[in-house]
Parts: C-alpha cells; structure tokens; sequence
C-alpha cells in the first residue's frame, strides 16, 4: 500500500481509495490546528502531486515552516501562495508577519497595508494577525485600532483582548489597558503574562490589589513561566503595600525556577565580553571610512538605567524621531558577516564582523531602519544591548552620536533582577539570580570602560543620578552633544504622546523624579552578597 494510503485517516476509518484535494486539504488543515506538523506537511505534498498549483497547500507549507522557526523557507512558499492566489487577505498578512519577523520593515508595512485593503470587515483573525505586524513595527496606534475592532468581532477571544491591552499600554492608555487585561483574566484566569502585565500598570493600594488573586493562581500554577510571571505580580502588589520582604520573596520563587530551567552559567556570557574587546583590540590600525549619516542617535546601557528617559527627552526635539529599541544593527551585522550559528550576537559573529567594510554595515543600517525613520533628521535608537556593538557603531557610521546612561550599580543591579524581559531573549538570562546579575554588571563596566578610553569625547557618560537631579543642566548638555539647539519641550518630555514600547512605558509619562534613585535600599538584607560581590571589585556601593 502506498505510505500516504497508510498514513491518511478520516472520521477514524481508514481509506482505501485515492483521498481527493478537498479531503486531503481538510486533513491538512485540521492536522495543522492540532500542532501535528509532520501529518500536515504529508498532506500537502499529496495535494501538490494532483494539483501543482495549488496555492493554500503552498500557504499552509508556509505556516508549517514558521512553526518551526524557518521563516525564510516561510516567506518563499508564502511567497509562492500569493504568485497563485494575489488578491488573499490571510496571505498577504502573514506574508507581512514574516517580513516583520525577519526584520525587513519597509516591505512587511507594505505588505500589511495591501492586506488591509484585502481583508473583511468580520474577519477577526486576519485582523489580527495584520495589528501584530503594526505593533512589531512600533504603529501602536494603527495596531490599537484594529484590536478594537476585533474584540468587538471576538469578545470572547482572550488572545485578542491581550494584545488589545499591550497596544492601549503602549500608546499611554492605561485604564483601557486595565480593561482589557480583566478582560483576559476573567476569560483564561491562567493567562500569566496577564497577570504581570495587570501589575506592572500600578495604580494599586491596600483597597485595590489582586494579591489574593494571585496567590490563589501561584498554588494552582504548574508551569515555570507562570511562576516568573506571578512571581513579578506580586513583586509589585507588595511593594506598592510596603511589605517588601514578601515581595523579595514572591520574586526570587519563581527566578529560581527559571534560573534551574535554563541552566544558565555566567562564563558563557563572559565569553562574549572577552570576544568583543579582543576584536577589537585586535583591528587598531586605519580601517575604510564608514557611512556618512547624522541620523542616528545610540542611547545605550544596562537595561533599567534610564535609556528610555533620555530616549523621551531627545525625541521630544522637534528634529529627532524615535525608533525604539532596534534590533537592527546586530541582525546586519549578523547577515553580512554569515556565521552559522542560530543567535545574532555570538564571539564568532563578533570575530568576522571586525573585518567587515564598516561602510557597507552602516548603509545597510540606515536603510534597514526605512520606512520608520526617514521623517526627521535624526532618530534615536535605544537598544540597551547596542552596547556591545559600539566600537562597530563608531566606525560604520562615524557622524552617529553615541550616550551612554550610567546608574547606581546597585539601583542597575537589583532593577533588572526585579524586572520582567521577554522569557525567551536568552541576552536577558543572567536576571533570574541577583549574583548573575551583578557578574553580568561587572562584565559591562568593564567593557564600557573599554569603549570610553577607544571612544573618548564620541561617547557621551550620563549619570542617570545627575539628570534626575539637575535636569536642564543635563538636558542641555545631552542634546550638544546631539549637536542639537535647547528646546522647552525636551524638559517637559512626559507630555510626549507618541508610544511607548519598552518597560519604562508607564513611568516616563510622568516628569523626572527621584523615586527609583536608592530604590535597591529596600532589599538591603536580602543584597548582601551582591553588595560584597561589587566592592571585591572596587565598586563603590551607596
């Protein structure tokens, strides 16, 4: 019997006859709504034996790909899809996810707004799929519109209401946003990131927390995830009570868990620090001119240290835009120098990238960054981990401003300990143990201390303590090192309206303060080895 005669089932029966397109198609489909890949991708290939031009075999091939991360082979049978079928909503929008997802924002914007024009009223999950592109591409507020429509369409759908919330967020609309994580609660009560998303908005006192609630959830919880999750929830339901020992303790459950998961080691991260000076070190003589642009503006730093701050108060100007946090320039850099391996920033990527032609890189940046930026003479990007790349930076774009945000090591420490990154960016895996942390910490003024003396005046050191505490001061001398005129409205950057994608999304929409400066004192028991840790290494802790 032929295999896929012995592989293709039905209502639970067996066929024994030539399965037709139309029953082939409708196994394939229901094989991919139940996650079984290996049944799908069968199917499909029988449906493209009788019928080569079938294009939702192509699409649904397309799907089976980005499940499994291939999402260049993704984009090429999507690709094939829409050359068989052009006028396809759902294509056209997954054709855009992809392109977002590979990092190419010029084509997948086009992409998403042909499928706009395409897709129905009523269709809620093509909708959708087109408002996650938007919001991959930063367009909260055209993402936001569409969520709402499709919560409208879908008010029973969790998912959609979650990313309603993330948008509403995102664009500053905090109670919408509180809504719509209930919203998520009340239909999937163990939807965790809810959860932390819920508390990470504040608002809450000892007449208005969800402690209860969250503890109830925790007991019930059997995933790791989750417990980050929880564990992050309740980290700010109890401080915003002042029981900061619980808190401390709620957090540090569920890290650990993560931390044992991951099996995370500290040298591995070390590696790459070394990996980056030594290439470095290593190219001193005169390398080619780079790309000659003024747009850029780099606001680097430990996560947590204040980068969004100053990235508010410089796009408040009226001649600089910002991008966010752009993961740009190291996927660049990762294409051009074609290393094999599966992550973006590894010590080879940093070895063939040193020898690269920095003009090359530095054109390619820019134009990577289109249609996003382009509309002002400036733009800020603000991707903490930028640091890294900074002696790459200096040299393919030598007329970019480079900022480094510098904060109490303690304060830096404990603040990306107590805070929530995305689980699976694996750069952010030393946060889930305070000590991690603080070797991380010691890694990165070591390497900044390295790009100070490489960089000299290029690379601008504010201390975040500083701007807090003399603002205009500071305000203005950042922005001279921009090579930009003093504007009012930069002082008063938390009446900004535009979004807001990163942690800091709801503090820098209130004016500068020194609320978080000492923040770490509240754990000064339960930070003594860390404190130990930074003095053996001649860091002064206060």
């Amino acid at each position: 019997m032929p295999q896929f005669l012995q592989i293709f089932w039905l209502s639970g029966n067996p066929v024994t006859s030539m399965p037709s397109v139309e029953q082939l198609h409708k196994a394939a489909q229901q094989a991919l709504n139940q996650q079984n890949f290996k049944a799908a991708h069968q199917y499909c290939l029988q449906i493209l034996q009788q019928q080569p031009q079938h294009a939702d075999s192509y699409f649904l091939l397309g799907m089976i790909a980005a499940a499994m991360g291939q999402m260049n082979k993704s984009l090429q049978l999507v690709e094939q899809a829409l050359a068989l079928v052009s006028n396809n909503a759902e294509y056209q929008a997954q054709h855009a996810k992809i392109l977002a997802l590979l990092n190419h924002p010029s084509e997948a914007t086009a992409s998403a707004e042909k499928a706009q024009q395409l897709v129905s009223a009523s269709d809620a999950v093509t909708l959708d799929t087109i408002g996650v592109v938007y919001s991959r591409l930063g367009q909260h507020r055209q993402a936001a519109d569409l969520f709402e429509k499709v919560c409208q369409l879908r008010p029973n759908q969790a998912s959609y209401w979650f990313n309603l919330a993330a948008s509403a967020r995102f664009n500053g609309n905090f109670e919408q946003a509180r809504h719509a994580y209930e919203k998520v609660i009340a239909l999937q009560p163990h939807h965790y990131a809810a959860h932390s998303s819920l508390s990470d908005l504040g608002d809450l006192s000892e007449q208005q927390n969800h402690i209860e609630r969250l503890l109830k959830t925790r007991a019930a919880c059997q995933s790791v995830d989750g417990q980050v999750h929880l564990g992050h929830a309740l980290l700010k339901e109890y401080e915003a009570l002042g029981q900061y020992p619980a808190a401390f303790d709620a957090l540090t459950q569920g890290n650990q868990q993560k931390k044992q998961q991951l099996n995370y080691q500290s040298q591995d991260d070390q590696a790459l620090f070394d990996a980056v000076i030594a290439a470095f070190e290593q190219q001193q003589e005169a390398v080619a001119q780079g790309y000659n642009t003024a747009e850029p503006i780099f606001i680097t730093g430990m996560p947590r240290s204040g980068t969004t701050l100053v990235d508010r108060i410089i796009s408040s100007h009226s001649k600089v835009m910002t991008a966010g946090e752009l993961q740009n320039f190291g996927i660049e850099l990762k294409r051009a120098s074609a290393t094999p391996s599966n992550r973006v920033l590894d010590p080879q990527t940093i070895a063939q990238a040193s020898s690269l032609d920095p003009a090359l890189i530095g054109e390619r940046y820019l134009q990577s960054t289109r249609p996003q930026t382009g509309q002002t003479p400036h733009f800020t990007d603000k991707m903490p981990l930028n640091f890294f790349y900074l002696g790459l930076i200096a040299r393919a774009l030598p007329s970019a401003k480079l900022i480094w945000l510098d904060r109490n090591p303690m304060d830096t420490c404990v603040s990306n300990f107590r805070q929530l990154f995305a689980l699976n960016f694996s750069y952010y895996n030393y946060s889930y143990d305070l000590l991690d942390t603080g070797r991380f910490y010691l890694q990165f003024r070591r390497l900044m201390n390295f790009w100070q003396q490489q960089l000299g005046d290029r690379l601008l050191r504010v201390h975040y303590e500083s701007l807090v505490a003399n603002p205009e001061t500071e305000i203005r001398r950042i922005l001279a090192h921009c090579e930009l005129e003093f504007e009012p409205q930069c002082i008063d950057f938390h009446l900004n309206e535009s979004p807001v994608s990163t942690a800091s999304a709801v503090q820098v929409r209130q004016p500068i303060n020194s609320r978080s400066i000492g923040r770490w004192k509240r754990y000064e028991q339960q930070t003594q080895a860390l404190q130990q840790l930074l003095q053996q290494h001649q860091i002064i802790v206060d």
